[in-house]
């Protein structure tokens, strides 16, 4: 029996399913791979209180990781929203123990509707502690911008030069994706010396909940099962692409991607690739 490679997403728990551990678990799936999960973290707004993150505690996710990789073993580990200082210096801590092949940090601080997913402490503790660690990191325009210091960034050349400034903090690879950009959807990923540009066109809809998340989850797939960085972006890419073409809502309120959507559909978005 072929067995599928290992891969661990470190990341917040979406109540609705769109986003997070759900939105990566699914990705897991549909590019077959085994995913396991360590939820630092519950995201679901009290009707009463209004409170809507629900931190798990640091024993939770000590166990969560310590049954995964007894029970199963971990061949690469994504993270996700981290959300505190405290929660960030135990997943750096168990990266530096984990001897896996691969790390991928989506250094998630701000959701769709520039939600905050990110306590103010915990910047300082992503930039110097985790973002060394990384294999390659996927951050959007404003994670983007918050890491470098509320700087804007308004074209192409402007997401090269963050990505450049970002490889200073340590990862190996920087991917810095342009959904906010006017024009086709642009990212550029940078390794020290080559810039690369993953180009597809431009997707009009509002159903992009957890299109980041599953972006990075993909990516962790691909380089699970041996690809290199960049047909693991490239591949990542189209995936999510074509998740987004597929989504819809239930409601009034934005919708998931639909990770089923290569499948069912039998269709895949063409990348460009320069």
């Amino acid at each position: 029996m072929i067995k599928p490679p290992r891969v661990l997403t470190i990341a917040g728990s979406a109540a609705g399913g769109s986003a997070g551990i759900q939105a990566d678990l699914k990705t897991f799936q549909e590019l077959d791979v085994y995913g396991m999960s360590v939820i630092t973290a519950i995201v679901a707004k009290h009707p009463e209180t209004k409170k809507n993150i629900h931190s798990q505690s640091i024993e939770a996710i000590e166990a969560q990781y310590a049954t995964a990789k007894e029970q199963v073993g971990v061949d690469v580990i994504k993270t996700g929203m981290l959300f505190s200082k405290k929660v960030i210096d135990k997943v750096a801590e168990i990266i530096n123990g984990s001897q896996v092949k691969h790390i991928v940090i989506d250094p998630v601080m701000v959701g769709k509707l520039d939600s905050k997913l990110l306590e103010d402490d915990a910047i300082d503790a992503l930039k110097k502690k985790l973002l060394p660690l990384a294999t390659i990191i996927t951050p959007n325009m404003p994670e983007t911008s918050v890491l470098l210091d509320g700087r804007a960034l308004t074209c192409v050349e402007d997401l090269k030069q963050a990505a450049k400034d970002l490889y200073n903090l340590g990862p190996k690879y920087v991917l810095v994706k342009g959904g906010r950009l006017e024009g086709p959807a642009v990212d550029v990923l940078y390794d020290g010396v080559t810039y690369t540009t993953f180009e597809v066109e431009r997707l009009h809809t509002v159903n992009t909940s957890g299109a980041g998340c599953t972006y990075a989850a993909a990516i962790t797939a691909e380089l699970a099962k041996g690809n290199s960085i960049q047909d693991a972006v490239k591949i990542a890419k189209s995936f999510v692409t074509t998740a987004i073409a597929y989504g819809f809502s239930y409601t009034e309120m934005v919708g998931p991607t639909y990770h089923a959507a290569t499948r069912i559909h039998g269709v895949s978005h063409e990348v460009k690739v320069n």
